[in-house]
Protein backbone atom coordinates (compact mmCIF):
# COMPACT_ATOMS: atom_id res chain seq x y z
CA UNK A 1 0.00 0.00 0.00
CA UNK A 2 1.05 3.31 -0.95
CA UNK A 3 3.31 5.88 1.70
CA UNK A 4 -0.03 7.98 1.24
CA UNK A 5 -3.07 5.56 1.37
CA UNK A 6 -6.31 6.82 2.62
CA UNK A 7 -8.60 4.53 4.39
CA UNK A 8 -11.50 2.97 2.96
CA UNK A 9 -14.84 1.28 3.91
CA UNK A 10 -13.82 -2.87 3.47
CA UNK A 11 -17.20 -3.41 1.47
CA UNK A 12 -17.31 -1.65 -2.52
CA UNK A 13 -18.37 -2.64 -6.18
CA UNK A 14 -15.32 -4.82 -6.37
CA UNK A 15 -15.80 -6.50 -3.08
CA UNK A 16 -12.96 -6.97 -0.85
CA UNK A 17 -11.02 -5.64 -3.85
CA UNK A 18 -11.99 -2.02 -3.46
CA UNK A 19 -9.59 -0.80 -1.16
CA UNK A 20 -6.36 -1.80 -2.68
CA UNK A 21 -7.40 -0.60 -5.82
CA UNK A 22 -8.07 2.63 -4.79
CA UNK A 23 -4.51 2.83 -3.54
CA UNK A 24 -3.00 2.50 -6.00
CA UNK A 25 -2.22 5.62 -7.55
CA UNK A 26 -0.83 7.91 -4.63
CA UNK A 27 -3.64 10.08 -2.42
CA UNK A 28 -1.90 12.89 -4.21
CA UNK A 29 -1.59 11.84 -8.14
CA UNK A 30 1.83 13.13 -9.46
CA UNK A 31 0.14 16.01 -11.65
CA UNK A 32 -1.59 16.89 -8.62
CA UNK A 33 -1.41 20.61 -8.59
CA UNK A 34 -2.19 20.44 -4.64
CA UNK A 35 1.18 18.68 -4.01
CA UNK A 36 4.04 21.42 -2.85
CA UNK A 37 6.12 20.96 -5.80
CA UNK A 38 3.93 22.34 -8.36
CA UNK A 39 4.11 26.37 -7.38
CA UNK A 40 3.62 27.85 -10.82
CA UNK A 41 -0.12 27.24 -12.66
CA UNK A 42 1.26 27.87 -15.90
CA UNK A 43 3.88 25.65 -16.11
CA UNK A 44 1.35 22.81 -14.21
CA UNK A 45 -1.14 23.84 -16.82
CA UNK A 46 1.36 23.13 -19.40
CA UNK A 47 2.30 19.35 -17.96
CA UNK A 48 -1.27 18.32 -16.68
CA UNK A 49 -2.92 19.31 -20.05
CA UNK A 50 0.06 17.24 -22.44
CA UNK A 51 -0.14 14.31 -20.21
CA UNK A 52 -4.26 14.10 -20.18
CA UNK A 53 -4.29 14.22 -24.08
CA UNK A 54 -1.79 11.71 -24.31
CA UNK A 55 -3.63 9.68 -22.33
CA UNK A 56 -7.14 10.69 -24.34
CA UNK A 57 -5.51 9.31 -27.68
CA UNK A 58 -7.65 12.58 -28.90
CA UNK A 59 -7.72 11.05 -32.34
CA UNK A 60 -6.23 14.23 -35.19
CA UNK A 61 -9.88 14.68 -37.38
CA UNK A 62 -8.67 18.01 -38.63
CA UNK A 63 -10.23 21.68 -38.42
CA UNK A 64 -12.53 23.68 -38.82
CA UNK A 65 -15.04 21.54 -40.64
CA UNK A 66 -17.40 22.81 -43.83
CA UNK A 67 -20.44 23.56 -42.21
CA UNK A 68 -23.92 23.43 -44.70
CA UNK A 69 -27.12 25.35 -43.66
CA UNK A 70 -29.97 23.27 -44.52
CA UNK A 71 -32.58 25.56 -43.05
CA UNK A 72 -33.23 29.16 -41.71
CA UNK A 73 -36.44 30.38 -39.66
CA UNK A 74 -37.71 32.35 -36.39
CA UNK A 75 -39.06 30.92 -33.89
CA UNK A 76 -40.36 32.12 -29.94
CA UNK A 77 -37.93 34.87 -30.59
CA UNK A 78 -34.68 33.24 -31.90
CA UNK A 79 -33.49 33.20 -35.29
CA UNK A 80 -32.78 29.37 -36.40
CA UNK A 81 -30.59 27.94 -37.92
CA UNK A 82 -30.20 23.93 -39.04
CA UNK A 83 -26.36 22.89 -39.56
CA UNK A 84 -24.41 20.11 -40.77
CA UNK A 85 -21.02 19.52 -41.28
CA UNK A 86 -19.11 16.36 -42.23
CA UNK A 87 -16.26 14.58 -40.01
CA UNK A 88 -13.57 12.26 -41.49
CA UNK A 89 -15.71 9.31 -39.96
CA UNK A 90 -19.10 8.44 -39.40
CA UNK A 91 -22.32 10.28 -40.69
CA UNK A 92 -22.63 14.25 -40.62
CA UNK A 93 -22.72 16.05 -37.49
CA UNK A 94 -26.23 18.23 -37.00
CA UNK A 95 -26.76 20.98 -35.29
CA UNK A 96 -29.00 23.82 -34.45
CA UNK A 97 -27.40 27.50 -33.82
CA UNK A 98 -29.69 29.82 -31.94
CA UNK A 99 -29.90 33.64 -31.33
CA UNK A 100 -31.70 36.69 -30.77
CA UNK A 101 -34.09 37.62 -33.39
CA UNK A 102 -32.24 40.30 -35.99
CA UNK A 103 -28.90 40.01 -34.35
CA UNK A 104 -25.86 40.83 -35.88
CA UNK A 105 -23.23 42.32 -33.44
CA UNK A 106 -20.82 40.03 -32.11
CA UNK A 107 -22.32 38.10 -28.90
CA UNK A 108 -21.16 35.62 -26.36
CA UNK A 109 -21.12 32.55 -27.62
CA UNK A 110 -22.13 29.02 -25.81
CA UNK A 111 -21.92 25.64 -26.79
CA UNK A 112 -24.41 23.92 -25.09
CA UNK A 113 -24.41 19.88 -24.93
CA UNK A 114 -26.57 17.53 -24.89
CA UNK A 115 -26.96 14.71 -21.76
CA UNK A 116 -26.86 11.27 -22.03
CA UNK A 117 -30.14 9.91 -20.13
CA UNK A 118 -29.85 6.55 -21.40
CA UNK A 119 -31.46 7.81 -24.93
CA UNK A 120 -28.70 7.74 -27.70
CA UNK A 121 -31.76 8.27 -30.25
CA UNK A 122 -31.79 12.24 -29.21
CA UNK A 123 -29.22 14.21 -28.95
CA UNK A 124 -29.55 18.10 -29.93
CA UNK A 125 -33.64 17.99 -29.15
CA UNK A 126 -32.76 17.14 -26.10
CA UNK A 127 -32.29 20.67 -24.95
CA UNK A 128 -33.27 22.35 -27.67
CA UNK A 129 -37.08 23.88 -28.91
CA UNK A 130 -37.46 24.96 -32.59
CA UNK A 131 -41.53 24.91 -32.96
CA UNK A 132 -44.89 24.38 -31.62
CA UNK A 133 -44.49 20.52 -32.20
CA UNK A 134 -42.55 18.53 -29.89
CA UNK A 135 -41.82 14.51 -29.78
CA UNK A 136 -44.01 13.82 -26.44
CA UNK A 137 -40.61 11.56 -25.48
CA UNK A 138 -38.62 14.80 -25.73
CA UNK A 139 -41.58 16.92 -23.63
CA UNK A 140 -41.15 14.05 -21.55
CA UNK A 141 -37.27 14.43 -20.87
CA UNK A 142 -37.28 18.54 -20.43
CA UNK A 143 -40.40 18.25 -17.94
CA UNK A 144 -37.80 15.55 -16.28
CA UNK A 145 -34.66 17.13 -16.05
CA UNK A 146 -34.97 20.72 -17.22
CA UNK A 147 -38.19 22.05 -15.68
CA UNK A 148 -39.74 21.81 -18.60
CA UNK A 149 -37.79 23.98 -20.06
CA UNK A 150 -35.46 23.86 -23.43
CA UNK A 151 -32.07 25.59 -21.95
CA UNK A 152 -30.28 26.23 -24.62
CA UNK A 153 -33.40 28.52 -26.33
CA UNK A 154 -33.72 30.14 -23.09
CA UNK A 155 -30.05 31.52 -22.70
CA UNK A 156 -30.13 32.26 -26.00
CA UNK A 157 -33.18 34.76 -25.75
CA UNK A 158 -30.83 36.48 -22.60
CA UNK A 159 -28.09 37.48 -25.76
CA UNK A 160 -25.92 34.38 -26.66
CA UNK A 161 -25.29 32.51 -29.91
CA UNK A 162 -26.10 29.11 -28.35
CA UNK A 163 -24.98 26.06 -30.75
CA UNK A 164 -26.03 22.38 -29.76
CA UNK A 165 -24.08 19.68 -31.87
CA UNK A 166 -25.29 16.18 -31.88
CA UNK A 167 -22.19 14.30 -30.30
CA UNK A 168 -20.24 10.67 -31.48
CA UNK A 169 -22.98 7.87 -31.18
CA UNK A 170 -25.83 10.47 -30.53
CA UNK A 171 -28.82 11.65 -32.61
CA UNK A 172 -27.62 12.32 -36.10
CA UNK A 173 -24.07 10.69 -35.21
CA UNK A 174 -25.88 7.48 -33.77
CA UNK A 175 -24.72 3.76 -34.81
CA UNK A 176 -27.91 2.45 -36.77
CA UNK A 177 -29.11 -1.01 -36.86
CA UNK A 178 -27.75 -1.31 -41.22
CA UNK A 179 -24.74 -0.33 -40.26
CA UNK A 180 -23.55 -3.58 -37.98
CA UNK A 181 -25.60 -5.79 -40.18
CA UNK A 182 -24.87 -9.50 -39.95
CA UNK A 183 -23.09 -9.54 -36.11
CA UNK A 184 -25.16 -11.27 -33.81
CA UNK A 185 -25.00 -9.80 -30.36
CA UNK A 186 -26.60 -8.05 -27.25
CA UNK A 187 -30.64 -7.64 -26.65
CA UNK A 188 -31.65 -6.89 -30.12
CA UNK A 189 -30.27 -8.70 -32.87
CA UNK A 190 -30.12 -6.48 -35.97
CA UNK A 191 -31.48 -8.83 -38.47
CA UNK A 192 -35.04 -7.87 -39.24
CA UNK A 193 -34.60 -4.46 -37.58
CA UNK A 194 -36.63 -1.79 -39.27
CA UNK A 195 -35.71 2.40 -39.22
CA UNK A 196 -38.47 3.04 -41.48
CA UNK A 197 -39.92 5.11 -38.55
CA UNK A 198 -38.07 5.37 -36.38
CA UNK A 199 -39.42 8.09 -34.16
CA UNK A 200 -42.08 5.70 -32.63
CA UNK A 201 -41.87 5.34 -29.13
CA UNK A 202 -41.72 1.78 -29.49
CA UNK A 203 -38.73 1.79 -31.79
CA UNK A 204 -36.96 4.56 -30.11
CA UNK A 205 -37.29 2.37 -26.27
CA UNK A 206 -35.67 -0.67 -28.30
CA UNK A 207 -33.21 0.87 -29.99
CA UNK A 208 -31.99 3.15 -26.88
CA UNK A 209 -31.65 -1.01 -25.24
CA UNK A 210 -29.83 -1.94 -28.03
CA UNK A 211 -27.38 1.65 -28.03
CA UNK A 212 -26.69 0.60 -24.35
CA UNK A 213 -25.65 -2.80 -24.97
CA UNK A 214 -23.25 -1.35 -28.07
CA UNK A 215 -21.44 1.02 -25.72
CA UNK A 216 -19.32 -1.88 -24.55
CA UNK A 217 -18.38 -2.63 -27.98
CA UNK A 218 -17.38 0.41 -28.90
CA UNK A 219 -15.47 1.09 -25.94
CA UNK A 220 -13.55 -2.22 -26.60
CA UNK A 221 -13.15 -1.06 -29.85
CA UNK A 222 -11.73 2.97 -29.88
CA UNK A 223 -9.42 1.33 -27.23
CA UNK A 224 -7.62 -1.07 -29.91
CA UNK A 225 -7.79 2.11 -31.99
CA UNK A 226 -6.16 3.76 -29.88
CA UNK A 227 -8.18 6.13 -28.48
CA UNK A 228 -10.96 6.43 -26.27
CA UNK A 229 -14.72 7.57 -25.79
CA UNK A 230 -13.51 11.07 -24.19
CA UNK A 231 -10.75 11.60 -26.65
CA UNK A 232 -13.44 11.14 -29.38
CA UNK A 233 -15.80 13.05 -26.99
CA UNK A 234 -13.25 16.05 -26.78
CA UNK A 235 -12.07 16.28 -30.48
CA UNK A 236 -15.74 16.49 -31.83
CA UNK A 237 -16.87 19.08 -29.03
CA UNK A 238 -13.56 20.98 -30.37
CA UNK A 239 -14.41 21.16 -34.26
CA UNK A 240 -17.92 22.37 -33.08
CA UNK A 241 -16.37 25.16 -30.84
CA UNK A 242 -14.57 25.64 -34.86
CA UNK A 243 -17.95 26.72 -36.00
CA UNK A 244 -19.32 28.48 -33.24
CA UNK A 245 -16.35 30.57 -32.95
CA UNK A 246 -15.90 31.21 -36.61
CA UNK A 247 -19.68 32.60 -36.77
CA UNK A 248 -19.64 36.50 -37.70
CA UNK A 249 -22.00 37.16 -34.94
CA UNK A 250 -20.04 35.24 -32.25
CA UNK A 251 -17.43 37.29 -30.26
CA UNK A 252 -14.91 34.66 -29.63
CA UNK A 253 -13.19 36.12 -26.79
CA UNK A 254 -16.29 35.66 -24.92
CA UNK A 255 -17.33 32.24 -25.46
CA UNK A 256 -18.93 28.97 -22.74
CA UNK A 257 -20.20 25.81 -22.75
CA UNK A 258 -21.60 23.94 -20.66
CA UNK A 259 -24.56 20.57 -19.65
CA UNK A 260 -25.95 18.37 -17.68
CA UNK A 261 -24.84 14.81 -16.90
CA UNK A 262 -23.17 14.04 -20.07
CA UNK A 263 -22.94 17.12 -21.08
CA UNK A 264 -21.41 17.71 -17.49
CA UNK A 265 -18.99 14.96 -18.41
CA UNK A 266 -17.69 16.90 -21.74
CA UNK A 267 -17.79 20.10 -20.00
CA UNK A 268 -14.97 18.80 -17.75
CA UNK A 269 -12.96 17.86 -20.07
CA UNK A 270 -13.65 20.06 -23.26
CA UNK A 271 -13.27 23.19 -20.49
CA UNK A 272 -10.18 21.69 -18.58
CA UNK A 273 -8.64 21.13 -22.44
CA UNK A 274 -9.03 23.70 -24.48
CA UNK A 275 -8.71 27.14 -22.77
CA UNK A 276 -10.74 28.93 -25.71
CA UNK A 277 -13.76 28.54 -23.18
CA UNK A 278 -13.64 31.32 -21.23
CA UNK A 279 -16.58 30.31 -18.52
CA UNK A 280 -17.65 26.52 -17.70
CA UNK A 281 -20.59 25.45 -16.33
CA UNK A 282 -20.47 21.47 -15.57
CA UNK A 283 -23.94 20.39 -14.06
CA UNK A 284 -24.76 17.15 -12.71
CA UNK A 285 -21.10 15.42 -13.63
CA UNK A 286 -18.68 16.10 -10.60
CA UNK A 287 -16.92 13.49 -8.41
CA UNK A 288 -13.47 11.49 -7.68
CA UNK A 289 -12.47 8.67 -8.93
CA UNK A 290 -12.94 6.94 -5.81
CA UNK A 291 -16.28 7.25 -6.29
CA UNK A 292 -16.63 5.67 -9.66
CA UNK A 293 -14.48 2.91 -8.39
CA UNK A 294 -15.60 1.79 -5.46
CA UNK A 295 -19.55 2.95 -5.45
CA UNK A 296 -20.99 4.36 -9.07
CA UNK A 297 -19.24 3.21 -12.34
CA UNK A 298 -22.48 1.02 -12.60
CA UNK A 299 -24.34 4.35 -12.96
CA UNK A 300 -22.08 5.77 -15.67
CA UNK A 301 -20.79 4.23 -19.39
CA UNK A 302 -17.73 3.70 -20.56
CA UNK A 303 -17.48 7.35 -21.59
CA UNK A 304 -16.23 8.61 -18.35
CA UNK A 305 -13.16 6.81 -18.03
CA UNK A 306 -9.37 7.52 -19.07
CA UNK A 307 -6.77 4.49 -18.43
CA UNK A 308 -4.18 5.72 -16.15
CA UNK A 309 -5.13 8.97 -15.38
CA UNK A 310 -5.72 8.33 -11.94
CA UNK A 311 -2.22 8.38 -11.40
CA UNK A 312 -1.70 11.96 -12.73
CA UNK A 313 -4.92 13.93 -12.14
CA UNK A 314 -7.91 13.24 -9.80
CA UNK A 315 -11.27 13.75 -11.83
CA UNK A 316 -12.13 16.98 -10.48
CA UNK A 317 -8.43 18.35 -11.72
CA UNK A 318 -8.93 17.55 -15.10
CA UNK A 319 -11.37 20.93 -15.33
CA UNK A 320 -9.03 22.44 -13.09
CA UNK A 321 -6.42 22.41 -15.57
CA UNK A 322 -8.75 25.42 -16.61
CA UNK A 323 -7.61 27.69 -13.63
CA UNK A 324 -7.84 30.99 -13.47
CA UNK A 325 -10.53 30.61 -16.17
CA UNK A 326 -14.29 31.05 -14.32
CA UNK A 327 -16.06 27.63 -13.36
CA UNK A 328 -19.07 26.99 -11.70
CA UNK A 329 -19.90 23.51 -10.80
CA UNK A 330 -23.75 22.63 -10.05
CA UNK A 331 -24.49 19.05 -8.09
CA UNK A 332 -27.46 18.17 -6.87
CA UNK A 333 -27.72 16.82 -2.64
CA UNK A 334 -29.26 13.35 -4.15
CA UNK A 335 -28.14 13.06 -7.40
CA UNK A 336 -28.36 8.84 -7.55
CA UNK A 337 -25.22 8.87 -9.68
CA UNK A 338 -22.79 10.27 -7.22
CA UNK A 339 -22.46 9.78 -3.25
CA UNK A 340 -22.54 12.64 -1.11
CA UNK A 341 -19.51 12.91 0.55
CA UNK A 342 -17.51 12.63 -3.23
CA UNK A 343 -19.06 14.77 -4.82
CA UNK A 344 -18.14 16.98 -1.33
CA UNK A 345 -14.76 15.92 -2.22
CA UNK A 346 -14.52 17.09 -5.56
CA UNK A 347 -16.15 20.29 -4.75
CA UNK A 348 -13.18 20.59 -2.08
CA UNK A 349 -10.20 19.86 -4.76
CA UNK A 350 -11.39 22.33 -6.89
CA UNK A 351 -11.72 24.84 -4.16
CA UNK A 352 -7.71 24.01 -3.17
CA UNK A 353 -6.64 24.35 -7.14
CA UNK A 354 -8.47 27.66 -7.70
CA UNK A 355 -7.39 28.84 -4.41
CA UNK A 356 -3.62 27.99 -4.78
CA UNK A 357 -3.77 29.53 -8.16
CA UNK A 358 -4.78 32.88 -6.21
CA UNK A 359 -8.09 32.26 -8.47
CA UNK A 360 -10.64 31.66 -5.83
CA UNK A 361 -13.62 33.98 -6.86
CA UNK A 362 -13.15 32.44 -10.23
CA UNK A 363 -14.69 29.08 -8.59
CA UNK A 364 -17.95 28.20 -7.20
CA UNK A 365 -19.40 24.88 -6.00
CA UNK A 366 -23.53 24.82 -5.71
CA UNK A 367 -25.26 22.07 -4.11
CA UNK A 368 -29.31 21.88 -4.56
CA UNK A 369 -31.97 19.48 -3.16
CA UNK A 370 -33.22 17.10 -5.60
CA UNK A 371 -31.91 14.24 -7.73
CA UNK A 372 -30.28 14.22 -11.28
CA UNK A 373 -31.43 17.52 -12.67
CA UNK A 374 -30.76 21.21 -14.30
CA UNK A 375 -33.89 22.66 -12.93
CA UNK A 376 -35.13 26.36 -13.59
CA UNK A 377 -33.06 27.58 -10.27
CA UNK A 378 -30.00 25.79 -11.22
CA UNK A 379 -30.51 27.24 -14.67
CA UNK A 380 -31.15 31.15 -13.49
CA UNK A 381 -27.80 30.37 -11.60
CA UNK A 382 -25.67 29.40 -14.61
CA UNK A 383 -27.19 31.66 -16.45
CA UNK A 384 -26.17 34.24 -14.24
CA UNK A 385 -22.17 32.68 -14.02
CA UNK A 386 -22.35 33.31 -17.54
CA UNK A 387 -23.27 36.90 -17.94
CA UNK A 388 -20.75 37.93 -14.86
CA UNK A 389 -17.98 36.48 -16.46
CA UNK A 390 -18.96 36.76 -20.27
CA UNK A 391 -20.28 40.91 -19.60
CA UNK A 392 -23.41 40.86 -20.33
CA UNK A 393 -25.62 43.25 -18.43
Amino acid sequence: MRQNSTPLPATSLIGPYGSWAANLPDRLPSLSFRKAEWNKPKRWKEKARSQIIHLLGAPDIGQNPEVTTHKKYTYDGLDIEELSWQLPYGNPTEAILLKPAGATDPLPGILALHDHGGNKYFAKRKITRTGDEQHPLMVKHQQQYYSGKAWANEIAKKGYVVLVPDNFTFGSRRVKYSEVSGFGWGPLKTEGRSEVNPEKAEEISAYNDWAAAHEHIMAKSLFCGGTTWPGVFLREDQRALDVLCSRPEVDADKVGCGGLSGGGLRTAYLAGLDPRIQCAVCVGFMTTWNDFLLYKSYTHTWMTYVPLAPNYLNFPEILGIRVPLPTLVLNNKADQLFTPAEMKEADRILQEVFGKAGAGEQYQGNFYEGEHKFDHEMQLDAFAWFDRWLSIS
